[in-house]
């Protein structure tokens, strides 16, 4: 017979969650003091990136007793040159962010739940290799840092055998998204993609779907006003001096060496085909895992973009200038893919920078117009139009309207936050919804959809063998080009 002193604390935890509903039961002798959860069945989590998205998010993870946060990683060690999104213009400094404003946050949060004067259990890091190997005590990885880090730190601490959440995109290159998800398959380890969303309203909309008000469904149109970073330079920025505590060629992780800019860095990563996602990866895992589900999508066979460019004027002469380092200012997407267990497909599209579809006549009609970031299901009956998160929603030429919708029986369901769903998969319960095997067709899409972008054209995909069919330049972008040592 197995006892607690010869299960280690990771098994232990796994062992003692009830799949069914997630719970732990644990007998009174490991609990902890005032019924809190006892150490030995807290999950050991090691933060890596410390910034701005970190610590916005970090106070509610902080809040999870479950959650025992022992660690902290991030090449910077501390500054306060953080961009501030959405604010006026004369600031003497940015937002704080690095290993040691994460560690100094984290020790105050544990000093007063504690009623200590001071706590300093946790440990900071500028390489996330070290730390993963020297916290011998590690239960899962949080992992907030720029784009094209997430699949070198999944992959790690999957190999690890520690559960791994991220922050979205899975990776910004498509051979990386299908290593990390296929990777999750076969160890089977516990995931968790940050981005998931179950909102009641997503049972009212599938439920208006299903019940055929508007018919058959044919396209789904989602925009959004991002970006909110600088995008669109067909240049390489000015080099700048390494700001003091900095490792630049940490950050750079697996990308080929260059000379540091703060205009790669900190929270203007997203705007580069190297380092981020862009606008699509930025908003799109929020909207389209959500769609996906409704309308029971798989992954794209076409993908056609249509970007906007960069003009100047040369010798005289207004020209076009090529850009294949930057996100365009603004694009348009396409994608032809195909549902599940029917012999049809969708009409996919796509808006960001500002771009949206036209106002149906019918919205016009009301004295209304389109929301800044929305989305619009077209039926052969009618459309459903709602906000960007589907609030809102409002159903147009569709006749009886109030009638039938009277008449739809909205399913009750039990919401769970993710992060409760989260933890519960982590302590061995059932796969979280928001795992990266659930994701992995959003995120590949999205992946199709990106090089699109990049190349402005029209891509016929090989899923299978990772390929384009029609166009053999942007299988260039397929992979990254890796430096040496960090091939994965």
């Amino acid at each position: 017979m197995t006892t607690l002193k010869n299960l280690n604390r990771r098994k232990f935890i796994s062992q003692t969650a009830t799949t069914a509903v997630g719970l732990t039961i644990l007998p009174s002798y490991v609990m902890g003091r005032n019924g809190q959860t006892s150490p030995s069945d807290k999950i050991n989590v090691a933060l890596i990136g410390s910034g701005t998205q970190a610590l916005k998010q970090l106070p509610g993870w902080l809040e999870r007793d479950e959650l025992q946060f022992v660690s902290v990683c991030d090449p910077n060690k501390e500054s306060f040159d953080y961009p501030l999104w959405g604010k006026s213009q004369g600031e003497k400094k940015g937002a704080p962010g690095g290993r040691e404003i994460g560690r100094k946050r984290i020790q105050e949060f544990y000093a007063e739940k504690t009623g200590s004067s001071s706590f300093k259990g946790i440990s900071a890091y500028a390489d996330f290799r070290e730390q993963l190997e020297k916290e011998q005590d590690l239960d899962a990885i949080f992992i907030m840092t720029p784009d094209h880090l997430h699949g070198a730190i999944a992959l790690a601490g999957m190999k690890k055998n520690l559960a791994v959440a991220t922050h979205k995109p899975i990776a910004n290159f498509m051979n990386e998204t299908r290593l990390i998800c296929d990777t999750a398959k076969e160890t089977q380890v516990a995931t968790q993609c940050f981005a998931f969303q179950d909102p009641a309203e997503l049972y009212t909309l599938k439920a208006w779907i299903d019940s055929g008000i508007i018919g058959e469904v044919k396209e789904l149109h989602r925009w959004t006003n991002r970006p909110m970073w600088p995008q669109g330079s067909p240049y390489l920025p000015k080099p700048a001096p390494i700001p003091e505590g900095f490792d630049w060629q940490l950050w750079l992780g697996p990308s080929t060496n260059r000379p540091y800019s703060p205009d790669y860095t900190h929270t203007v990563f997203r705007g580069w085909y190297e380092f981020g996602a862009g606008c699509l990866a930025d908003m799109g895992y929020y909207g389209f895992w959500k769609d996906w589900r409704i309308l029971n999508l798989g992954m794209p066979e076409l993908a056609e973009a249509s970007s906007s460019f960069t003009c100047e004027i040369r010798d005289f002469r207004s020209t076009w200038v090529k850009n294949n380092l930057s996100y365009p200012h603004a694009a348009t997407l396409y994608w032809e893919v195909p549902v599940k267990n029917k012999n049809s497909t969708m009409d996919v599209f796509w808006y960001e920078g500002g771009i949206k579809p036209a106002t149906p006549k019918s919205l016009i009609k009301k004295g209304k117009s389109m929301p800044e970031d929305g989305v619009m299901f077209i039926g052969e009956n009618g459309i459903i139009l709602t906000d960007y998160g589907y609030r809102n929603a409002v159903l147009l030429d569709v006749k009886n309207e109030e009638q039938l919708v009277s008449s739809i029986k909205i399913p009750e369901v039990e919401l769970i936050d993710q992060t409760t769903e989260m933890i519960r998969a982590f302590k061995g319960g059932k796969a979280s919804r928001g795992d990266f095997v659930h994701v992995q067709t959003v995120a590949e899409a999205i992946c199709l959809g990106n090089l699109a972008i990049r190349m402005d054209d029209r891509l016929e995909w090989d899923n299978k063998n990772l390929r384009v069919t029609n166009l053999e330049a942007a299988n260039e972008f397929v992979s990254r080009k890796y430096r040496k040592g960090w091939e994965l």
